[in-house]
């Protein structure tokens, strides 16, 4: 069974537990509201799947920037710079990775308040910096200075 967790302003099912997964996989499913959108960053130690479901994403991966629809899949290996923003009004997609991140989705995750998103509201200086640390703890670092 699925768990949902609310992660900043997305609602994320983890499908398949690394824990009990084969080969320490990770499934986890991301539902996330237009504007939605995460920094560079660079997973140090893992590769990164995405798997469009539903809406339209714009996703940066190193120099190139594509948009990502339904059906679309792609991996950006560890070590390589990406961000991404939802574009339509939801979006949804499934990242499979083998490393930390399930880890550090955890470590922030809060359990749902209701059956939707969170709140979508701009995060405090002390939640930002919350995020940026369980990252850094995690192999997941940040580009941009201001935030690292």
């Amino acid at each position: 069974m699925p768990e949902d967790i609310w992660f900043t302003t997305a609602r994320l099912s983890i499908l398949l537990s690394q824990e009990g997964g084969p080969g320490g996989v990770s499934l986890i499913e991301h539902r996330m509201a237009q504007g939605f959108g995460v920094p560079l960053h660079i997973h140090d130690e893992e590769d990164e799947h995405f798997y469009m479901q539903d809406g339209e994403v714009e996703l940066r991966i190193a120099d190139e920037t594509r948009r990502l629809m339904p059906g679309n899949a792609v991996r950006v290996p560890a070590g390589t710079v990406h961000a991404f923003r939802v574009l339509s009004p939801e979006a949804r997609f499934l990242t499979i990775t083998t490393g930390r991140f399930e880890a550090m989705v955890r470590s922030l995750g809060r359990p749902p308040e209701s059956a939707g998103l969170p709140p979508q509201t701009e995060p405090t200086a002390e939640q930002a910096a919350m995020l940026v640390a369980a990252c850094r703890l995690h192999g997941i670092r940040f580009v941009d200075p201001s935030l690292a």
